[in-house]
């Protein structure tokens, strides 16, 4: 990554966007019921897509190797889709 303002910028939310949906998945394994961690996965979720965001402009700027940020953009849709699928599976099978 450059050590531009842009660079910087982006590596800092990057950073921040990557690490936050294991803290959230941490949050939603104490969650105080099924909407709690339905709610606190969603966050992950949205953090997980953010970071896909950023990983698609640091890549599309050319800041990066491209087959290392293919292999992290790949994993990173890969946890959304996992995300996604817990967040429908808990929304199908909550007792309301």
């Amino acid at each position: 990554m450059p050590t531009s303002y842009a660079g910087k910028h982006l590596s800092g939310q990057l950073i921040r966007s990557a690490t936050a949906p294991a803290f959230h998945y941490g949050e939603a394994q104490s969650a105080e019921s099924r909407n709690d961690f339905i709610h606190k996965l969603k966050i992950a979720l949205k953090e997980l897509r953010e970071t896909k965001n950023n990983l698609l402009i640091i890549r599309q700027m050319g800041w990066s190797d491209d087959d290392e940020i293919k292999l992290i953009i790949t994993e990173t849709i890969e946890l959304i889709s996992i995300f996604s699928k817990s967040i429908s599976t808990t929304q199908k099978n909550r007792i309301n």
